[in-house]
């Protein structure tokens, strides 16, 4: 690793920070230091026998931070706002991070983002509930909101990530399901209108691309976006794949809101977002960026071939 640029990682164990993690070490361009709040995991294991050193850190402790970022010319920066659901920790986590990032000195930083929705939604706007104490859809409006407003003004050289629905989603409970009527049916609450996506493999190549050329990605937001697709052309996708017909039946998004799980009404909100507001979401996620800077992205079609074996058809 002497003599390359040392990337720190955070969550290189998840989706995000796996897939731009499994990205540097396949170029071999740079090092990597892959962060994890727990180095003997299978996940961290994985990447230590790729090359990666894997060190330990968490988000509330900028002790940590500063050690995970010390001697690093980049880093890639993700929050799991999921795990906690909380705006204000998240907005915490982004401050250490900050705090850290300038106490280094990092050259370079890649921040995993989202816009702000209450851009798009107006504050009387009664099609969706306001959340958590003022926020639309709180995962993207943190990001957009108060988070990018603190990176841009820490003088922190900052690539600005703008994050699409994974396909990754879709191998989980997101996959389709067998009906009481034996349909195989993808139940997902986009209605008639596409959904911006990516793949984490193809989240990698695009980061690193963006740590290639800071000249002209700093500063920038870069859509990390390479498909629009509806709900019925993803169910076809399942179908090609799984060689059973898949049914598209979407819930609505008020029937999202009353399934009651952690975060249903937030979802619900998302996807109605998704729906009803596409000059904001598709609007800001041109695929044609995405694609120009990973020629090799894979359509969801091919990607979920490479992960069959994760799908498991329900009897």
């Amino acid at each position: 690793m002497s003599g390359k640029k040392l990337i720190t990682v955070l969550g290189a164990t998840g989706a995000q920070g796996g897939g731009v993690a499994r990205a540097l070490l396949a170029d071999g361009g740079f090092a990597v230091r892959a962060v994890t709040r727990d180095a003997s995991s299978p996940k961290a294991q994985a990447l230590a026998a790729l090359g990666a050193e894997v060190t330990e850190a968490t988000l509330d402790d900028r002790d940590t931070l500063r050690a995970a970022f010390d001697g690093a010319y980049g880093a890639f920066l993700v929050t799991p706002y999921w795990e906690h659901r909380s705006p204000e920790r998240e907005l915490v986590e982004v401050a250490n991070l900050i705090a850290a990032a300038q106490e280094t000195g990092l050259q370079h930083v890649l921040w995993s983002t989202l816009e702000d929705t209450r851009e798009a939604i107006p504050a009387g706007d009664d099609r969706m509930p306001m959340l958590d104490g003022g926020y639309r859809v709180p995962h993207f409006d943190v990001k957009g909101g108060a988070a990018d407003a603190l990176f841009a003004a820490s003088g922190l050289p900052v690539t600005y990530l703008l994050m699409s629905f994974y396909w990754e989603n879709l191998l989980g409970d997101l996959a389709p399901q067998r009906d009481p009527d034996g349909t195989l049916a993808l139940h997902l609450a986009a209605g008639d209108a596409p959904i911006a996506g990516v793949s984490v493999d193809d989240l990698g190549p695009i980061a690193v691309r963006a740590l290639r050329e800071p000249a002209t990605t700093i500063g920038a937001t870069v859509p990390v976006a390479t498909e629009h697709l509806t709900g019925q052309q993803i169910a076809d996708a399942f179908g090609t794949v799984l060689g059973e017909p898949v049914a598209y039946r979407p819930p609505t998004h008020d029937q999202l809101r009353g399934f009651g799980f952690p975060g249903a009404e937030e979802l619900g909100n998302m996807f109605q977002y998704y729906a009803e507001f596409p000059e904001s979401y598709l609007g800001r996620r041109d695929t044609t960026v995405a694609r120009q800077m990973h020629p090799g992205w894979r359509p969801l079609t091919d990607f979920l071939a490479a992960h069959r074996a994760e799908l498991t058809v329900p009897a």
